[in-house]
């Protein structure tokens, strides 16, 4: 297992930088009058955070963003807001750099322009459309995206091309956040926007500087005249920060007199969300082994019939002398048992079919959408048996680590099938111990909208502690096992168990 590394952040946007997907790069400037700016993507490490149109997403190990419970933690959400080239993006970057916590997105005002019409593209392209004015921006969009974010769930950000003034087709998968950093020149200008930051940071910064900058930056990355840069900003940008802008700064917790370069106010700003983080702290795998002790086993759990067979089938797989080549075997055939066990839990309905005599039988069908799930590495060894009984079942999967330094569960990488919030879905797993693990992939497929009584969690074997973890946290996801062993020692292996199922299968 590879050690997860920490500081990892995830951006939508900025306004001069390669996009952080490999698969996108930013849109070259070219000498021109117009206003040249770059897509509004921001640059990230690509073995950081990579996302497709088939939901794929890369992390560096996001940790638990909800309590032991289940239940969501918000994430803390930082506004910034200032002039055009008052150093806000210089800020966020310096507030990331010192947090060092493992998961934070960068969101900015941005990727949410509106897309624009004939009539407002003809402006544009002549510098006499107001990019500064509320107007120009998607609020509803916006609002709605960081409300999602806030909550831990996925959201697709815009992807907005300053050179055609249009959204790319493309999106950018932005899935939750421990801190939020929001910033934009019109950031404050809602106050159902305002309302959901939890700290909220003017940067002001003295206004020749800030044309200086963005004499300097428009003349130089974006290959503009002097006279459009001037002429722009009387006519939009100043007009723009005196009558929206600069009133904004009542609504701010902290002013940041010289932007970034202010070391003093960095380190309070930096300190104060330190704090509002540990009150959130979300370590609870060594409160799961604690709780829920000599209660009965709940109703959403399904056991599969102990037969000699079953029984037989667990000796092989249990037996630490069972050969790799047998362990493999076996514990594919208790997989297949496990699975047409779980398959009758489904929803069924009546229907009547004619047979080839020309008579009408009366059977069942199943009435949904069928997708499967697995928490990697383990779990995946049960897709075969599934797809085995489920022709063409679409297939998901999700990598959660143990961190070693702290022993929680980390995502790493997960890819869905589309639209699974239609479907019902198996999520497998082939030992549940503490139920660490399985809660952060029940977490992530209710972050996608999948409701709790669609999902059913299948194990070949778990502990009594993981049991309760998962029906507690989510009474109505359905589990099922082959058996459930009474104890988890202090390294969260269930005993008597049958050892570490990964590497006895993989002989790793």
């Amino acid at each position: 297992m590879d050690r997860p590394r920490s500081g990892s952040s995830q951006s939508s946007a900025s306004s001069n930088d390669d996009t952080f997907d490999s698969s996108i790069g930013s849109t070259p400037s070219s000498p021109s009058k117009t206003r040249q700016r770059t897509t509004s993507t921001g640059s990230m490490p690509v073995n950081v955070l990579k996302t497709t149109q088939n939901r794929t997403i890369y992390t560096a190990g996001r940790p638990p963003w909800y309590d032991s419970h289940g239940e969501l933690k918000e994430a803390f959400v930082i506004g910034l807001c200032g002039g055009s080239a008052s150093g806000k993006t210089t800020v966020a970057n310096r507030i990331i750099e010192a947090l060092d916590v493992p998961w934070v997105s960068l969101l900015s005002l941005d990727s949410f322009y509106k897309v624009l019409n004939e009539e407002q593209h003809k402006k544009a392209e002549e510098n006499e459309y107001n990019f500064d004015h509320p107007d120009a921006f998607d609020y509803g969009l916006l609002i709605q995206t960081l409300k999602n974010l806030k909550e831990g769930k996925c959201v697709e950000v815009p992807i907005y091309d300053f050179n055609t003034h249009a959204r790319r087709k493309e999106q950018k998968t932005i899935y939750g956040a421990n801190v939020i950093i929001f910033e934009g020149i019109l950031s404050f200008a809602k106050k159902e926007l305002v309302d959901i930051m939890d700290l909220r940071i003017f940067v002001d910064t003295d206004s020749d500087i800030r044309l200086a900058r963005r004499l300097r930056r428009d003349i130089s990355e974006r290959g503009r005249d002097i006279e459009g840069v001037l002429k722009q900003y009387n006519k939009f940008v100043k007009p723009s920060f005196e009558q929206f802008i600069e009133p904004a700064i009542q609504h701010a917790d902290i002013v940041v007199p010289r932007g970034a370069e202010n070391d003093v106010a960095m380190e309070l700003i930096v300190q104060h969300v330190h704090d509002q983080l540990e009150k959130r702290g979300l370590m609870f795998r060594s409160k799961l082994l604690m709780a829920h002790h000599n209660q009965p086993l709940p109703d959403t759990l399904t056991v599969v019939e102990n037969t000699i067979q079953v029984q037989g089938l667990h000796t092989f797989i249990r037996n630490k002398n069972t050969c790799r080549d047998e362990f493999i075997f076996y514990s594919q055939r208790l997989t297949r048992i496990l699975i047409e066990s779980a398959l009758a839990l489904l929803p069924f309905e009546d229907c009547e079919v004619n047979t080839p005599q020309n008579t009408s039988y009366k059977g069942r069908k199943f009435t949904g959408r069928l997708c499967g799930v697995s928490i990697l590495r383990a779990g995946e060894v049960m897709e075969p048996a599934l797809c085995e009984v489920c022709k063409d079942i679409r297939l998901g999967k999700i990598l959660i680590q143990t961190n070693l330094d702290t022993d929680e569960p980390e995502l790493h990488y997960l890819r869905l099938p589309k639209d699974i919030e239609k479907d019902h879905v198996i999520l497998m797993d082939a030992t549940v111990a503490t139920g660490a693990a399985a809660m952060m992939a029940i977490r992530v497929l209710l972050d996608h909208d999948v409701p709790q009584e669609n999902i059913m969690l299948l194990s070949l074997l778990m502990a009594e502690s993981g049991v309760h973890t998962v029906a507690y946290a989510f009474p109505k996801v359905k589990i099922v096992t082959t058996a459930v062993d009474k104890e988890v020692n202090d390294n969260f292996h269930i005993i008597p168990g049958i050892g570490n199922f990964g590497d006895r299968y993989f002989g790793t």
